[in-house]
């Protein structure tokens, strides 16, 4: 059984079967449920040596992506495509389902492919606790925080979330806001979690000024995306009409926000105020403009690979660093004080 096999049989294309076994994104899910079920059929069983020596001619670095629909990420990984090519560097790229183990995957490509080196666009932290012991070579994290995990061979570069959440929030409160939902994320009792530093960033600023939070209440967990957000608060917002503003805790799930607010009866920002986190470049391009937190993606790709790059060549311990995010006001905040 080969992939032609396989191509034939589905009645897709060589280059549709391909994607679907490497987990690309850019694939129906028609298509890849139909795929992989005669897959699993036919026990078909790509041909690791085969892939590795088709791979190790053009791949350096291999880069895993954590969720298939991540915006943020993706946005990520294309400078980080640019940044390796002008080290002539290329870039293998793997995306893994938000429920998947990532490290796990990661310990088989490295015994089929043998990178140099490996590059985690977000990530669960409980995994690599537990797997990426396995992992021999040089690794960087970046959008994640891996010190206090005490690998010598990973590296990481991330945001100050906590410090983004503060800014997000007291944005907020200035504006006079104090009956806030916040949402987005999930293990959030992670302390590490990026969703738990920029929710924790958050209610630190509601301590400060005696703003009282009811967490069952006013933290609702979601996947990063607009869709899982839209759903929840088209759940929840016909209950809570006294809220007067939104903390998503990434643009993806601020955008959900701001439809299910439309859609609920309400208007953005005169019934409800909003802001998200990342800076994703369309939210200049919603209606309103959606205020967000901006984190600074060219630095955390420039120091994050350069450090990958350099730890390849002359081996040294790990190293992990925070950058600062900047809070921007834009149309979707008015003030009711």
């Amino acid at each position: 059984m080969t992939i032609k096999d396989i191509a034939r049989l589905s009645g897709y294309s060589i280059g549709t079967v391909s994607r679907v076994i490497n987990r690309h994104p850019d694939v129906s899910e028609e298509a890849r449920e139909k795929i992989l079920k005669i897959i699993e059929q036919e026990n078909y069983q790509p041909n690791a040596n085969a892939k590795h020596l088709k791979q190790s001619r053009n791949t350096a670095v291999t880069v895993i992506v954590k969720g298939t629909r991540n915006i943020f990420l993706n946005s990520i990984l294309e400078k980080i495509q640019q940044y390796l090519r002008k080290y002539q560097e290329e870039a293998s790229v793997v995306f893994v389902e938000e429920s998947e183990n990532e490290v796990r995957q990661a310990i088989q490509l490295e015994t089929e492919r043998n990178p140099k080196g490996f590059i985690f666009l977000g990530g669960a932290l409980e995994h690599f606790r537990t797997d990426f012991h396995m992992i021999k070579a040089p690794s960087v994290l970046i959008s994640g925080w891996a010190k206090d995990l005490g690998f010598d061979n990973l590296s990481s570069f991330s945001t100050d979330d906590f410090e983004g959440g503060r800014q997000a929030m007291e944005m907020l409160v200035n504006n006079g806001h104090r009956n806030v939902l916040i949402v987005g994320g999930f293990n959030s009792k992670e302390p590490e979690q990026v969703s738990s530093q920029r929710l924790n960033g958050a209610l630190s600023v509601l301590k400060e000024h005696d703003i009282p939070f009811e967490r069952d209440r006013q933290y609702i967990e979601c996947r990063f995306s607009m869709q899982d957000s839209y759903e929840k608060l088209m759940d929840r917002l016909p209950v809570e009409q006294d809220i007067t503003a939104i903390f998503g805790l990434s643009d993806l799930v601020a955008v959900g926000a701001m439809r299910a607010v439309h859609d609920s009866g309400r208007t953005v920002p005169d019934d409800i105020s909003i802001i998200g986190y990342d800076g994703i470049g369309y939210t200049d391009y919603t209606v309103p403009r959606l205020s967000t937190v901006r984190q600074n993606v060219d630095e955390l790709v420039a120091q994050g690979v350069d450090d990958l790059l350099y730890r390849i060549q002359y081996p040294r311990e790990a190293v992990h660093r925070q950058i600062s995010a900047a809070a921007v006001s834009k149309e979707s905040i008015i003030s009711i004080a």
